[in-house]
């Protein structure tokens, strides 16, 4: 895919409408990399100016944070808010809520203003607009569809009705799961949990996550987050059901039916 650079767009002295912040998961995770794919198809096809930082991008920082290592967050976050000053970047689109999190409610204290939008309210807006158009007679039509909300865009950012519009636009039968909104259960990877290892308990916060996702009889699970998306992922195979459950960002059901 070519994608434009914001010192590509410098250079020929032109600035994009956003930046498309990719994320570590985006960019390195094999799965993450699918979603990152569909929302870049999105974006061409309904034609919006956009750019990545590439190279010049580095992780926001989060874990580090989350993990207890203030100096490594404060040093991450400096450099990425020097690239991004200088670029005099203003909107940011991200699709990953930790990353969209950090830049909007952790970088302005170090000099790090943006407009930060995540992308499901991005999709969103672009469906308000008129600008997503989709197929009539759609491959989600009818399907039953549950919806995770991830902690960092739900309880953290109290955004909870842009995924679920943009999930009415498909024609599917949204099915909640008991535990939703602000009273959503976490995937069991946030925190850095991601990266450190379990500790003892009755169960994997994910199991009984994917166990509760699974009962609603959802034939998708819909995520917004990568972190997520791997631990509902590994819920969904120990409850043996990989093969009738799909797990999707909504980024990736959106490209599936747009016009």
């Amino acid at each position: 895919m070519q994608i434009k650079t914001m010192a590509e767009y410098a250079a020929g002295g032109e600035s994009p409408e956003i930046l498309f912040w990719v994320g570590c998961a985006g960019s390195f995770d094999q799965r993450a990399q699918k979603i990152t794919k569909a929302f870049v198809t999105i974006l061409d096809k309904v034609g919006v100016r956009f750019a990545i930082l590439g190279k010049e991008e580095s992780c926001t920082g989060d874990p580090a944070r989350r993990a207890g290592n203030e100096f490594i967050f404060q040093m991450m976050a400096q450099n990425n808010i020097m690239v991004l000053n200088n670029y005099n970047v203003k909107k940011i689109v991200t699709a990953c809520p930790h990353c969209f999190n950090t830049l909007r409610n952790e970088y302005p204290e170090l000099g790090g203003n943006y407009e930060v939008i995540h992308h499901a309210t991005y999709l969103q807006q672009l469906i308000d607009a008129g600008k997503i158009k989709m197929k009539e007679e759609g491959s989600f039509k009818g399907k039953k569809i549950t919806y995770h909300d991830s902690c960092y865009l739900g309880r953290a950012n109290n955004i909870y009705e842009a995924p679920r519009k943009v999930l009415e636009a498909l024609d599917a039968e949204l099915v909640e799961m008991k535990r939703c909104k602000s009273n959503g259960l976490c995937c069991g990877a946030g925190g850095a949990q991601m990266f450190k290892e379990e500790e003892k308990g009755t169960t994997r916060v994910n199991f009984e996550r994917g166990r509760e996702a699974v009962a609603t009889g959802a034939s998708v699970i819909a995520s917004n987050c990568p972190f997520c998306m791997t631990m509902l992922s590994d819920g969904v195979k120990e409850q043996g059901k990989e093969d009738s459950v799909k797990v999707l960002d909504i980024a990736e059901l959106i490209a599936q039916q747009i016009e």
